[in-house]
């Protein structure tokens, strides 16, 4: 291996400024650096790292240096770079190393051990700019998942483990039909008997990110301590090596999903759904992949059992994800539809089903009475299915196992109850322990007091638009939840009613719960910094009250038992806050800096009387009003405050870009319009090309819509006499 000259020479003065900087945690990164630098890391790109050197790169260089990115809730995700703390080759070579090392330890009596390795869309185009400075061409541009997933066969054919890779013996490796979602990649393990595998996706994260998720023999994420064992193998700094991919081949280390397996796939869903309903056509439903791998199962199983979804001709495979708003291809972001739904409109269809990257969650989009869409949430759509397969006279009326975590909604507890059926609830936020659940009714057939098999599920659900039917995957998957819900809805579509009214009837039936989630999303080191300090205020000086609610109780998940690892430990970074009337679950994210706020209502005596859409409305304007204040309470925290609109923008749009927001565009926002100059055209050019960086990448203006109508409420008295703001106005509320 050839090394470059001593690293001590190269660093000069970013070493110091590394130290002096940053601390301690400075010197961990000017270490790693240094390492990544010499050329002993193994497809680490030590030229491209050494121009990483500039002092004015410093907090690039830091966030990439500071740690090697960690493996939280089943894998690793983060920013494509270079560094330790990024997904690159290098990165990937010692996780998939590391993967090897632990399957020999843990399999060692199997004669041949084996993995499915599976890939999404992704492709790295560096549409934020962070790389500018590198020029127009590096090793990074256009690396794809599929890119590294061959990359990762190579690692494990070194290492004699086979990978099974969907297209292996195909030229075209950029194939859309190479294509592999997260529930298949677990139904494969299974099928195929392998000791695991990898999928290569950041799921619903920007296109600039991507990432690997480690599945276990069962086919699921393995929860702790296993996880934290991978974690500690995947983290050493080793010698790595790989097989050439056609070599690999030929050694018949590399092979091809065997034929028939997904026919597998989609038999298997066809029998669970049974003669149902026969569909009439599915003309009138919508499907979008967000331009990820759903068409590979979500489509095909639809079509299968007599449904033809219209997709939008521009949503199919698109590693930019260029037709999606923000760039966001996450079915809980209501605007990541609007051009599947602008779509729906031009062919008159009245649903929008929709499905992320891998395919693992699922959206609903209905078209209501007054021709405006209704965005389901991840709750609203499990409530849904739940009613429907239990206790709906026209559905399939299924009695069994229902599973849910602690942040899911309160009405599959009241579904269970009317259907005389168990549930396991109050799971920690993850399907991995959903997974964990099934597989000790498989053992025991017994998990958190409820006595049964892994065959009595009938749904499991998470907050996060990810549901489950079968105990066959051990994971969430988009394709049963879109079906059922197709079918309920050619059901209800006669008599006028929609998938939104069919949930207001439930509450109607069971009562106003509701349920809202925010994130607060940070950049880079301070990012994470903030998280911890969130946490660690909550804990240190609990709230008395939020939003008027007194606090009743603090569970604290930390202090549940004795922790059996560090992944454990971040698992259990919970708290849940009980108030009067309504409960709020605060996490941090364990990968990136986030912190996520839960907010669940429950049924409130001063809701007597009220049905349907003032019910509806009254139980949403409690939880925003709880979660409001709670995300309010948090960001005073970190000595931060917002103004009403800046809490507006969509949570995608990081904090220190709503502050931003507040300190710059809005007061020169206000001068503009004080002046009534100009067309309202140059004026949304002027708040695109101000507002870019709030979403690198894609058109911010959709995310601005809520926030310049509050602005423009607020200014309404004072600047009556501008034609400007009135123009503005009418944009913001059409």
């Amino acid at each position: 291996m050839r090394r470059l000259r001593e690293p001590a020479a190269q660093l000069g003065p970013i070493d110091a400024a590394l130290r002096h900087e940053y601390g301690d945690s400075g010197a961990q990164a000017a270490d790693l650096l240094a390492r990544w630098v010499s050329g002993d890391v193994r497809f680490a790109e030590p030229e491209i790292v050494s121009r990483h050197l500039d002092p004015e790169l410093l907090p690039l260089t830091f966030d990439a240096f500071r740690q090697i990115l960690p493996f939280g809730t089943g894998g690793r995700r983060g920013p494509v770079g270079y560094g330790p703390n990024r997904v690159n080759r290098a990165t990937v070579a010692l996780t998939v190393r590391g993967h090897c090392e632990y399957l020999r330890e843990r399999f060692a009596d199997r004669e041949e051990i084996a993995v499915v390795v599976a890939n999404d869309v992704r492709e790295f185009n560096d549409l934020a700019g962070t790389y500018r400075f590198l020029g127009d061409s590096h090793p990074l541009l256009g690396v794809s998942s599929r890119s590294l997933a061959e990359f990762a066969c190579e690692i494990y054919a070194w290492h004699g483990v086979v990978a099974y890779l969907k297209g292996a013996d195909q030229e075209a490796a950029d194939s859309d039909r190479t294509l592999l979602t997260t529930p298949e990649l677990s139904f494969l393990i299974i099928e195929l008997g392998a000791a695991g595998g990898v999928n290569f996706s950041a799921s619903h994260n920007p296109p600039d990110d991507n990432g690997l998720k480690i599945y276990d023999e069962r086919g699921a994420q393995p929860v702790p301590p296993f996880d934290q064992e991978l974690a500690d193998k995947m983290d050493r700094l080793v010698v790595v090596d790989r097989k050439p991919l056609g070599d690999a081949r030929s050694a018949n280390l590399v092979r091809p999903i065997p034929d028939g397996l997904h026919e597998r796939y989609v038999d298997l869903y066809e029998s669970l759904y049974g003669r149902l309903h026969q569909p009439g056509g599915g003309r009138g439903i919508v499907y979008t992949p967000l331009c990820g791998c759903g068409l590979t199962t979500v489509a095909d199983v639809a079509k299968r059992i007599g449904f033809e979804f219209q997709v939008p001709p521009d949503h199919g495979p698109n590693g930019r994800f260029d037709p999606i708003p923000f760039r966001a291809p996450n079915p809980e972001v209501p605007q990541a539809t609007s051009s599947a739904k602008a779509y729906a409109d031009e062919v008159g269809a009245t649903l929008v089903l929709s499905s992320d990257p891998d395919a693992d969650r699922v959206g609903v989009d209905a078209l209501v009475g007054d021709g405006a869409w209704r965005h389901l949430t991840g709750n609203q759509i499990a409530a849904v299915l739940a009613y429907f397969l239990m206790l709906d006279p026209r559905g399939p009326q299924r009695r069994g196992l229902l599973i849910e975590t602690l942040v899911t909604t309160r009405l599959l507890g009241e579904i269970a109850e009317r259907a005389g059926t168990p549930i396991v609830d109050d799971l920690l936020v993850g399907f991995k322990y959903v997974a964990d659940v099934l597989e000790e009714l498989a053992e025991t057939g017994r998990s958190r007091g409820v006595e049964a098999s892994p065959d009595d599920l009938v749904l499991a659900a998470e907050e996060s638009h990810g549901v489950s039917v079968t105990a066959r995957i051990r994971d969430k998957d988009a394709t049963p939840a879109a079906v059922f819900l197709a079918a309920l809805h050619e059901m209800l579509e006669p008599d006028g009613e929609t998938l939104f009214d069919y949930y207001l009837k439930i509450l109607d039936e069971l009562g106003g719960f509701g349920e809202m989630a925010r994130s607060i999303v940070m950049l880079g080191a301070r990012g994470v910094e903030a998280r911890t300090r969130i946490m660690d205020s909550l804990r240190r000086e609990p709230p008395e009250d939020v939003g008027g609610l007194p606090v009743e109780s603090i569970r604290d998940h930390w202090g549940a038992r004795d922790f059996v690892s560090e992944t454990d430990r971040m698992s259990r970074d919970v708290l849940e806050i009980r108030l009067e009337g309504a409960v709020v679950t605060v996490r941090p994210s364990g990968t990136e800096p986030k912190v996520k706020l839960y907010c669940q209502v429950l049924p409130d005596p001063t809701d007597s009387g009220l049905a349907g859409l003032a019910l509806y409305e009254r139980v949403m304007e409690r939880c925003q009003a709880v979660a409001t204040a709670t995300y309010a309470d948090l960001l005073g925290r970190i000595d931060v405050s917002l103004t009403r609109a800046a809490l507006l923008l969509p949570d995608i749009v990081p904090l220190d870009r709503k502050q931003e927001f507040d300190r710059e565009i809005v007061p020169r926002l206000r001068e503009r319009l004080e002046a009534d100059a100009g067309s309202l055209e140059a004026l949304l050019q002027w708040l695109r090309d101000a507002a870019a960086h709030m979403t690198p990448g894609s058109d911010p203006l959709p995310g601005l819509k809520d926030p310049i109508a509050a602005l423009c409420a607020e200014w309404r008295d004072e600047l009556a006499q501008s034609a400007l703001l009135a123009r503005l106005d009418a944009w913001a509320r059409g």
